[in-house]
């Protein structure tokens, strides 16, 4: 049997409430900085969160050559565009596309589009007979002509990001999106990674995108006691691993890569900039909202991430360093979350758990829901590029129960070939991928 083929990253991209552009973002990380502001998407000044991480100003005007086919795009897929269009653009296909369409393919972990929420209220209570207590069908489709677009509902299903990325990048090739919660992007990457090793593409664009920063989503999340209620500074608000935590606060935005095999891109000329190692996944098999308590199903996904990867957990390498450099941690900032992660990245690497520096970057972005693992892969690669490890900020106030490295509050300069990233999502749907420095 054939070895299998090593698979690559060539462009990164994305849109974040920290900026649009790799260095912005990466810059406002390493100064430790803040996303967090007072909701402007409704008026949330009564709801018991107030605050959120969005993208300001988004516009898909600087990534799309005609504005017209992508009219009716929703946020999820004006967010999906910027970040593919940029990732597109730094593998070298904006200028040379690939030379088989069909050998081309995208898998995203793509949210629901944000609803029409005021008009269908609006259109529900045109159509509702209070004697009967029943919704009116004939009136509810009229009121709908005049409030709601047929096309803009279409903007709804998760697909439509997928399907306006296609179109835009003439993609031909396999075409999928999963929706697995906070997992769901780096399920994709990783899904995308095996679709590639399998032979069924060269070339995969990967990686996910979300908003739910609308009344439905942070009543939602609030009713889960979720989201952070902070009452004082939001950007002080989200405080993943620190005591104090409760909750997290809602992001939105993208993040997409392009992988390929070794072999294609360097045909082309291309320019790898990191390699994908190996990818996990599990399933708890517990409750809906809730961890896994003993952290088993966060632990599966690492331990098979790391054996693909060909990594021992429990040696330490030639030069005496741990198994790997950095942790990227799906750190909510949630009591349960925090503490269980912990657990479970101490089940995997034992002794050597204290040795490896693990941070949350949704301290200052926010969480991007489906799009989170995405963007907290592409921090791993530049990790490995900079050596840099970005902070967990907030962490004024540690938790005695948490002992492992979290990179409080600063970031830090250090040696970074291999990194894992971890994303875990409600249902018990878990996924880790292990990213390490591109070698010949």
């Amino acid at each position: 049997m054939s070895a299998a083929p090593r698979i690559v990253v060539t462009g990164m991209g994305w849109i974040t409430p920290l900026g649009n552009d790799i260095d912005t973002v990466w810059n406002r990380m390493m100064a430790s900085d803040s996303g967090m502001a007072p909701i402007t998407r409704f008026d949330a000044r009564t709801f018991p969160t107030t605050f959120a991480a969005e993208v300001r100003e988004p516009s898909i005007a600087p990534f799309v050559q005609d504005l017209s086919v992508h009219a009716t795009a929703g946020l999820n897929s004006m967010f999906a565009l910027g970040a593919a269009a940029q990732a597109w653009k730094m593998a070298g296909f904006a200028k040379t596309r690939p030379a088989d369409a069909r050998r081309v393919g995208l898998y995203l972990g793509a949210g629901e589009g944000v609803l029409d929420t005021i008009n269908f209220f609006e259109t529900n209570m045109a159509s509702w007979d209070a004697a009967t207590q029943r919704c009116d069908g004939r009136r509810w489709i009229e009121a709908a002509a005049g409030r709601l677009s047929a096309t803009k509902e279409i903007e709804q299903e998760p697909n439509m990001p997928l399907a306006h990325i296609a179109r835009e990048l003439g993609i031909k090739g396999p075409a999928f999106n999963c929706l697995t919660a906070c997992a769901a992007s780096t399920q994709a990457i990783g899904e995308a990674y095996s679709i590639i090793q399998r032979g069924d593409a060269d070339v995969m664009v990967a990686g996910g995108t979300h908003t739910m920063i609308h009344p439905l989503g942070v009543t939602g999340f609030n009713r889960l006691t979720a989201l952070s209620t902070f009452k004082g500074d939001p950007t002080k608000a989200s405080r993943p691993f620190a005591i104090d935590r409760d909750g997290f606060v809602m992001g939105e935005g993208s993040g997409m890569i392009v992988l390929e095999t070794l072999e294609h891109a360097l045909a082309r000329g291309a320019r790898p900039i990191a390699e994908v190692a190996g990818y996990g996944s599990s399933a708890d098999a517990f409750r809906i909202t809730d961890i896994q308590p003993e952290g088993r199903g966060a632990a599966a996904a690492m331990l098979q991430a790391l054996a693909q990867a060909g990594i021992d957990p429990h040696q330490l390498r030639e030069d005496g360093r741990a198994p790997i450099d950095y942790i990227s941690a799906h750190g909510t900032g949630t009591k349960e979350n925090d503490s269980i992660e912990t657990v479970a990245v101490k089940r995997v690497f034992g002794e050597l758990a204290p040795k490896i520096p693990m941070s949350s970057i949704k301290g200052m972005m926010g969480h991007l829901i489906a799009a989170a693992g995405a963007v907290e892969f592409m921090t791993c690669v530049l990790a490995i590029q900079r050596g840099m490890l970005p902070p967990t900020i907030n962490h004024a106030r540690p938790d005695p129960e948490l002992d492992l490295d979290y990179v409080p509050n600063r970031a830090r300069s250090a040696p970074v070939d291999i990194c894992l990233s971890n994303s875990f999502g409600f249902g018990g749907q878990n996924d880790t991928v292990v990213v390490r420095r591109f070698k010949d």
